[in-house]
């Protein structure tokens, strides 16, 4: 199978169906097909070979669509870049993958020919807005419109469709390499896991398409027959609008966006009777927060996924009849049909029902490996088993439960942030002389980022140095929302910082975390 495929299946079945919604634009599936020939073949024009890397940085939009199926028509890969990231970070990605094509929309063409210039492998740079196009760079409705179609190379199988940028655990992001089996694997798994998706439905896209999670449903929608339908980002005002307006169906959301969504005034305002299924998941979801939207959807179906980006994404579902079951709302559900999943010791041994362990999976969904990181895919893929860093256990009815992360990520907003990742940006700065980042509670985005710095002898500076420091270096939502200061560090044994301590100690202080938030203005000094 190739991601082409159910392109091709639809302008047979039904050509005439709406297969794109932007603002006031749509498109059928067979207006849908010969764009995408068109758009691999101006790719082509543009020196693209089979094999090479074609990066988007750019909102979610119908042109998004295009892309990710052109790029695999002209046999070459996808690279999806992170619009919350810094231009150095994006820079980073565009290098390691090697792009030779980069596509920006009207919110980065600003910065393209910084990157161009930054990223010498890049040979041409394509404007996908809708605003007046830069100096410099083609212009992508001109490249359609001035191209005439290919046949589909029809690259698919173990053949690979995109390196997907993740975070990193070494403060540098890792590009995941997934092939047309592994995604295509992941989505047919999650169809026949049951009623969890509307066929020939009408999706939305609020979340970004360059994460796994919306990747995943945009190509569930393909291969339902679905309409697509786009936001560039999410809103509360702009989803509600959508879902009203254009009758949507199913749509995913990452709880902070839930929790949004239903706290809107725009929502109590809007027709959303349409919808029959929202998918969630990215971080946890607390119950309070279920529950209220449960009750203001009450014709919804609930469906949360649990996964990873390297398992593309999604292993485990709860389905709408789950969330029946009080009992089970605090699961991660059930394996889905394409993977296997146990939970294994240090050993990688299945351990007891019950008895909590790593998450480990095998199947079709499992990546490729980390691009250009033989050792990290080694140390992550073992005996045909990836090893997620999620500790869990199983019940004796199957049900996984996640009960902690091992590695120290944490998940604000639905975004995973590494914590050696802030921390290198924090060490950066000469008065920090030892840091920490750990993720604690927050009541709207689940987790927040928190440092706590140790500041070398005599040397002065406020929570807003630090953060305005490290916005300079990494993306905003990775920088630390909160900062707290101490002496020294607890340590074990072997000299490293007892991160649990440190979060035993923050929630133990009963501290008010609305007044630990970065406006703080007052200096610390230490020593």
């Amino acid at each position: 199978m190739q991601m082409t495929m159910a392109l091709h299946r639809a302008v047979q079945l039904y050509p005439d169906r709406t297969a794109t919604v932007f603002d006031e634009r749509t498109r059928s599936y067979r207006e849908s097909l010969d764009r995408v020939a068109r758009l691999a073949s101006a790719l082509r024009s543009l020196g693209v070979q089979s094999g090479d890397r074609v990066a988007i940085l750019a909102f979610n939009s119908d042109r998004y669509h295009e892309y990710l199926l052109a790029v695999p028509w002209t046999g070459a890969v996808v690279v999806p870049v992170n619009i919350r990231w810094s231009q150095s970070e994006i820079g980073y990605s565009l290098r390691e993958s090697d792009a030779r094509v980069l596509l920006v929309d009207d919110a980065f063409a600003p910065i393209a020919a910084a990157l161009k210039a930054d990223c010498t492998g890049i040979t041409s740079v394509i404007f996908c807005g809708d605003g007046e196009r830069p100096v410099g760079l083609h212009d992508y409705e001109e490249l359609i419109a001035g191209a005439d179609p290919i046949p589909d190379t029809r690259r698919g199988g173990d053949d690979l469709y995109g390196v997907f940028y993740t975070g990193g655990t070494t403060g540098l992001p890792k590009g995941v390499m997934l092939s047309h089996a592994n995604v295509l694997a992941s989505s047919t798994g999650v169809i026949v896991a049951g009623d969890v998706a509307t066929r020939a439905g009408r999706t939305l896209h609020a979340a970004p398409l360059f994460h796994g999670a919306g990747l995943a449903m945009w190509s569930i929608g393909l291969l339902l027959g679905s309409t697509h339908a786009f936001v560039p980002s999410f809103t509360p005002a702009g989803v509600a609008r959508a879902i009203e307006q254009h009758g949507i169906t199913d749509v995913l959301l990452v709880p902070t966006m839930i929790q949004m969504l239903i706290d809107s005034p725009d929502t109590a305002d809007a027709d959303l009777t349409s919808l029959r299924r929202l998918q969630y998941g990215a971080s946890a979801i607390s119950e309070a927060v279920l529950d209220r939207a449960r009750n203001a959807l009450p014709g919804v179906g609930f469906v949360q996924a649990y996964g990873m980006t390297e398992l593309a994404p999604a292993i485990s579902l709860l389905t709408p009849e789950d969330h029946d079951q009080p009992h089970l709302r605090r699961s991660a559900g059930r394996a889905v049909a394409h993977a296997e999943v146990r939970i294994v010791d240090s050993a990688g041994q299945e351990v007891p029902r019950g008895a909590v362990g790593e998450v480990a999976v095998r199947g079709d969904s499992v990546m490729i490996g980390y691009w250009n990181r033989p050792e990290d895919t080694a140390a992550a893929i073992r005996d045909g088993w990836m090893h997620t860093g999620d500790a869990a256990y199983m019940d004796e009815a199957g049900v996984l439960y996640i009960v902690d992360r091992i590695k120290d990520m944490i998940i604000t907003g639905g975004e995973n942030v590494f914590s050696a990742e802030v921390e290198n940006a924090l060490a950066k700065h000469e008065r920090v002389a030892t840091c920490a980042v750990i993720g604690v509670p927050d009541t709207r985005w689940g987790e927040r980022v928190h440092a706590v710095v140790v500041l070398t002898s005599g040397t002065t500076i406020t929570p807003s140095e630090l953060t305005d420091f490290c916005r300079q270096r990494i993306a905003n939502y990775k920088v630390p929302r909160s900062v707290s200061f101490t002496d020294s560090m607890p340590l074990s044994g072997a000299g490293k910082i007892l991160k649990r301590e440190l979060r035993q100690q923050f929630i133990a202080s009963n501290a008010e975390y609305d007044d630990m938030l970065i406006d703080a203005t007052s200096p610390t000094t230490v020593g």
